[in-house]
């Protein structure tokens, strides 16, 4: 390696400090789901990044989705996976095996994933310790057994955190009577983001960001007012399944998380480039 090469990466590492200094002990929630979740080498990817904030002192707590396993598992038992505004359709038999997915085979995969890379991980779900209280979702149509968030206990998370765990959470929920719910990945992680008074949730998805033509990456929107949101929605620049997305954005900023963003999943290290350099990756909210 020349020396032109060694000056090359130990400005990284130089460029890196005043992130990590400013996100030490401090917690971070990434919601994770999408092409990352199945692509083997982008899982690899997100889970070293996350074992690598762990172990410079930075409190990651990831939150999952898992939408195409979901819909794997409901197409290999005959149900056909229905979508309203973004929202999945709910029935009892589905929301038994959201819960036996995201909960079990899911939530196991990648606590044993960020094992494999060294860090030290403790699998949970919305159930556990009554971390999420929910109610159904009333709605003009019926989305049947998806959960509205009325509280988050934040204990069985700060425990982890305390006692040095990445807690990966999966967002199954009940009621005050056990009724389980299925609650949106994006919705409970800006939830749990600003129920821990978090200082950063990062929603990682499988496009650029918010995108003013969704067909071209290169209208990325790399910041926006919270105050803009309603206006970009009447112009059907946030529309479809972005919408429950921007919400979440939007709801986390407003209940105190100090930064909020959307990035792309599908960029390897995305995760490391959005926290600790100076331009980051996606689309920022304020």
């Amino acid at each position: 390696m020349n020396q032109t090469e060694n000056k090359m990466r130990s400005q990284v590492l130089i460029d890196a400090l005043p992130y990590i200094q400013r996100y030490y002990n401090k917690i971070v929630v990434v919601k994770y789901g999408g092409n990352a979740m199945t692509n083997t080498e982008l899982k690899n990817a997100v889970m070293s990044d996350i074992v690598l904030l762990s172990l410079v002192g930075i409190k990651v707590v990831l939150v999952h989705g898992g939408g195409p396993e979901i819909n794997d598992m409901l197409s290999k038992v005959g149900i056909k996976s229905r979508f309203i505004n973004g929202l999945r359709y709910t029935d009892a038999e589905t929301a038994e095996i959201v819960q036996m997915v995201l909960s079990g085979k899911l939530n196991k995969e990648l606590v044993s994933l960020l094992t494999q890379h060294k860090g030290k991980a403790l699998g949970l779900c919305g159930i556990d310790g009554q971390m999420i209280i929910a109610h159904k979702m009333e709605t003009d149509a019926d989305l049947g057994y998806v959960g509205e968030i009325d509280r988050i206990n934040t204990e069985p998370i700060s425990d982890a955190l305390e006692k040095g765990y990445i807690p990966v959470i999966a967002t199954a929920a009940c009621d005050e009577n056990g009724q389980l719910y299925n609650i949106n990945a994006d919705t409970a992680a800006a939830r749990i983001a600003a129920a821990l008074d978090a200082e950063k949730l990062i929603l990682m998805t499988d496009i650029a960001g918010l995108l003013r033509d969704k067909d071209d990456d290169s209208t990325l929107i790399t910041s926006v007012n919270v105050s803009e949101v309603p206006f970009m929605k009447r112009q059907g620049i946030i529309s479809g399944g972005m919408l429950p997305k921007i919400d979440c954005c939007v709801e986390a900023v407003r209940r105190g998380v100090k930064r909020t963003c959307i990035i792309d999943g599908r960029v390897h290290h995305s995760i490391l480039i959005e926290l600790l350099s100076s331009q980051g990756i996606g689309t920022q909210f304020i």
